[in-house]
């Protein structure tokens, strides 16, 4: 069965997340640079607001490293056992498995719930806005030597992945998402937004992004290396 990748979006509501009201940390220039790109749904006859679902984000969070332990922690705990193998894993593993060592089951339970609270309070945004983007990172690419960022804008992260708590409420939300090019910044180094959508609207993400992809000209304007 054939699609239609071309659609009019005119009067359709996007909401931008942006930094969810100061709590996520960015390194200077990436949200400038992803507001700038919400011209492009505008001049797609977009209607681009500012505004968040109506949760704490860091309620999400909270849950999703308790999550993230039980299932990660879990399948590396056969190898954090024996002592041997315990020697091999690196310390975001060992993390993983020490973090998910001091949950009961009443943790798991309760992140779950928040889950299902955050997803409900994602399903009431949906009835207002037919999308929501957001940056796909707080801060630019990095040296390849840098194992993960320990601070941004001057926040100290607590956790080996927190420079990417960005895209965990999109994980959490259980929502389809794509990314797309938002440009370059001062140094040259890309960044890009997501695209998030309700349940069961893959298409509709892949058609606004195919939509924003032709007005923005970001595969034309901006050739990778030998290309």
């Amino acid at each position: 069965m054939l699609f239609r990748s071309d659609r009019d979006f005119n009067g359709t509501r996007i909401a931008f997340l942006g930094d969810f009201k100061g709590y996520l940390p960015f390194e200077a220039g990436v949200l400038d640079l992803c507001r700038a790109a919400l011209k492009t749904f505008e001049d797609l006859g977009c209607i681009v607001e500012e505004a968040v679902p109506d949760y704490p984000v860091d309620k999400v969070w909270q849950a999703w490293l308790k999550l993230r332990a039980w299932q990660a922690g879990g399948s590396a705990r056969v190898y954090y056992d024996d002592p041997v193998k315990r020697a091999l894993l690196n310390r975001q593993a060992i993390f993983e498995v020490e973090s998910g060592m001091k949950l009961s089951a009443f943790d798991i339970a309760d992140a779950a719930q928040v889950r299902n609270e955050w997803y409900r309070a994602v399903l009431a945004f949906f009835r207002r806005y037919d999308f929501f983007v957001l940056p796909t990172a707080q801060l630019f690419p990095f040296p390849v030597e840098t194992l993960w960022p320990t601070e941004i804008a001057g926040r100290k992260m607590t956790t080996y992945h927190e420079w990417m708590k960005v895209v965990l409420p999109v994980t959490m939300s259980a929502c389809p998402a794509l990314a797309v090019p938002a440009g370059f910044g001062a140094t040259g180094l890309p960044m890009g937004l997501q695209i998030v959508g309700p349940n069961h609207a893959e298409l509709a993400c892949l058609q606004l992004a195919h939509a924003y992809d032709k007005a923005s000209g970001w595969v034309t304007k901006r050739r990778p290396p030998g290309a």
